[in-house]
């Protein structure tokens, strides 16, 4: 890999730590404001909502100028939403500013690996990225969990900082030091060179623009495949998120801060997945990877049968004076799995879309068109999940509805990828250089 990628990955890995610890902390805050249960995963929504909305023109932007430079402006939005929320706005209005800041941040983020690296290595890439982004997950995951517990937190609280006065503000803190770290990185990304035609600043124009660009993918016979599967993987994992947290409070008896714990193993399991798909799947056999998606689906229906008390009590495993109950064990390596099957099946999806991408369109705005689909799919699954919330739906039937939409939606794909094959060769298709 050239030099400028372990760069860009450094800025990923912090930006990424921090968006998914303010999550955590951002949940915490909704509890402190004694909030319904149903607008937690609402904090989600709005930080998509900007994905979608301004996908016609995060685009244009991000190709409109070195992409190191576009990245260090959207992670400072950033940081301007992880304030608002310090200084007292609503976590959901502030969480949105932040997905602002991430959805102008992501067309530069990727596109600038296809302006950097050949086709055949972009499945690699994608691998390091997914793996990187997946360790921040966790650390992030974790760090939100352990700046909110009260041991860490009463550190920082008698630090007395004004506006500090919760373990969630105090969380805030830490995490925009994080974003401040990834800015330094982001001004030490490489100008690669890559230059575009003058972007349009005309809003109808950019909208017809993206009009084209979306359709020049989703007509394409390899790119409605990626395209089709990044899409439902992304809602999926969304929703997922929110599904484990409930999850194991209900049928693990464990708090926030524990259950943040379940989001990081799920992210071990899609960094070994993302890992063994980087070194075993070239991008020529990127669609071999389908039926993971089905097997994915149905392994997180089967967390819908599993509690606690399955186990004896006092079954488990001692480190030292610490006691690991069994049914934690057999849950870390559940989810483990569950997580493996998804970074397996969507890093080889995520580098034929991107292939497809830059041969139709240009770096930025294939993934704008990528990021408006996978994030209307999140918008429309945590809606879902957000009305089954408030009708007091179990979270059992929950899972195994979500389980069985994945399963299905994926049986459908593999149908129309078998109907393209019968009528295309889609292994000499990703090798072509213009469609």
């Amino acid at each position: 890999m050239k030099k400028g990628f372990y760069t860009i990955m450094a800025a990923q890995f912090f930006s990424s730590l921090a968006d998914n610890a303010l999550l955590i902390a951002a949940i915490a805050l909704l509890k402190d404001l004694h909030a319904p249960n149903w607008m937690t995963p609402l904090l989600k929504l709005f930080f998509v909502l900007s994905y979608v909305v301004l996908a016609a023109f995060v685009g244009a932007f991000a190709d409109s100028r070195p992409k190191g430079h576009v990245m260090f402006v959207t992670n400072s939005i950033k940081v301007v939403g992880c304030l608002t929320m310090l200084v007292g706005a609503h976590p959901l209005l502030a969480y949105g500013i932040v997905g602002f800041g991430a959805a102008a941040y992501s067309p530069a983020k990727y596109g600038i690996l296809t302006e950097l690296l050949p086709a055949d290595r972009l499945v690699a890439a994608n691998g390091w990225i997914e793996g990187t982004t997946v360790g921040s997950i966790i650390l992030g995951t974790v760090m939100g969990g352990a700046l909110i517990s009260p041991h860490i937190a009463s550190h920082i609280l008698q630090l007395h900082i004004p506006k500090v006065d919760t373990p969630a503000e105090g969380a805030m803190l830490v995490i925009v030091l994080m974003y401040i770290v990834a800015a330094i990185f982001n001004l030490r990304i490489p100008d690669t060179g890559a230059r575009y035609p003058k972007q349009e600043h005309r809003p109808i124009k950019l909208i017809t623009d993206f009009a084209d660009c979306f359709n020049a993918l989703w007509n394409d016979k390899l790119g409605q495949i990626s395209l089709a599967v990044t899409t439902l993987f992304w809602g999926a994992g969304a929703t997922l998120q929110f599904i484990v947290l409930k999850w194991a409070e209900v049928s693990l008896g464990m708090s926030l801060s524990e259950a943040a714990i379940l989001q990081a193993i799920i992210a071990v399991g899609v960094a070994v997945g993302a890992i063994l798909a980087a070194a075993r799947v070239p991008l020529k056999k990127s669609l071999s990877v389908l039926p993971v998606g089905i097997m994915m689906g149905v392994a997180v229906m089967l967390l819908a049968f599993y509690s606690k008390h399955l186990f004896p009590v006092h079954w488990g495993i001692y480190f030292g004076r610490m006691h690991i109950p069994g049914y934690l064990i057999v849950a870390y390596i559940f989810l483990m799995i569950v997580g493996g099957l998804s970074g397996f099946f969507v890093v080889p999806m995520n580098a034929l879309l991107q292939h497809r991408g830059h041969v139709l369109l240009s770096a930025g705005h294939s993934i704008a068109v990528q990021n408006f689909n996978e994030n209307l799919s999140v918008l429309v699954m945590l809606c879902l999940y957000a009305v089954l919330v408030w009708l007091d739906v179990p979270i059992q039937f929950v899972i195994v509805l979500f389980g069985t939409f994945v399963c299905l939606m994926m049986y459908f794909v593999m149908r129309r990828h078998q109907a393209n094959q019968r009528a295309f060769d889609s292994v000499a298709l990703i090798g072509e250089s213009r469609h």
